[in-house]
């Protein structure tokens, strides 16, 4: 048998940072953020497509509609995301106190 090891191997619970709530708005903060950027990314990436296909410099076809449809369904899931904050953010605001 295996002899038990001691409590004094656990670690010990570090201060604690800022409140979970003000913790938990700047992570969405963040992925908004995030996630605006990259639909604007994707954005630029795809008019660089069409603009490089028109100008001949791209021959594959292919690789420019992916590179759009990429972009069109980022774009369509950060209004998405918008239309249920603003839903979210109405519904708040109907409550009553």
């Amino acid at each position: 048998m295996e002899a038990i090891q001691g409590i004094g191997l656990l670690a010990t619970p570090a201060a604690p940072a800022a409140s979970p709530s003000r913790q938990a708005e700047t992570a969405f903060g963040d992925i908004l953020k995030t996630m605006i950027a990259d639909t604007n990314q994707q954005q630029h990436d795809a008019d660089m497509a069409i603009q490089q296909l028109h100008s001949g410099g791209e021959k594959n076809l292919h690789a420019a509609m992916i590179t759009m449809e990429k972009a069109d369904i980022s774009l369509r899931f950060a209004v998405q995301v918008r239309n249920k904050a603003l839903d979210a953010y109405q519904e708040i605001m109907r409550m009553q106190v």
